[in-house]
């Protein structure tokens, strides 16, 4: 479906082997019915989805919820390759140890309001994160 924007069409099939070297799990379940695929499963082809459209942007809203450990920290390594190969990610998430030692630039927000913003590297740090978000001084 993501191939179907007019900018994707012509590279579709590029997009497609990108996806799959990204996500081999996909390319060994591509028969198989989406629904039918595990969580994490699911979530890689939310990704490819979303990667067939060539985007510039992608934003993930919570996208470790429901994940077992080992397939959060892929996902997040997923998300991290994604950027340094030039793609701009937005990302929520509730868990700020692993998202901030991804992210370049953090915020940290409470009651709707920006609270802490900085480098990710320094709001893991930060002794207010550390004791508030991270349970540790």
């Amino acid at each position: 479906m993501g191939a179907m924007v007019p900018r994707a069409r012509a590279r579709s099939k590029q997009m497609m082997t990108e996806v799959f070297a990204l996500f081999p799990r996909l390319a060994e379940r591509k028969k198989q019915p989406a629904g039918t695929l595990s969580g994490g499963e699911q979530q890689m082809l939310a990704i490819g989805r979303c990667l067939m459209s060539c985007p510039e942007l992608i934003m993930f809203d919570e996208p470790s919820l429901g994940l077992a450990p080992a397939v959060v920290k892929a996902l997040l390594q997923t998300i991290q390759i994604l950027n340094q190969r030039g793609l701009t990610i937005l990302l929520v998430e509730q868990n700020v140890a692993l998202s901030l030692k991804i992210s370049q630039r953090a915020y940290v927000l409470e009651n709707g309001r920006i609270a802490l913003s900085g480098t990710g590297k320094d709001l893991l740090t930060n002794p207010r994160v550390r004791q508030s978000y991270l349970g540790m001084l």
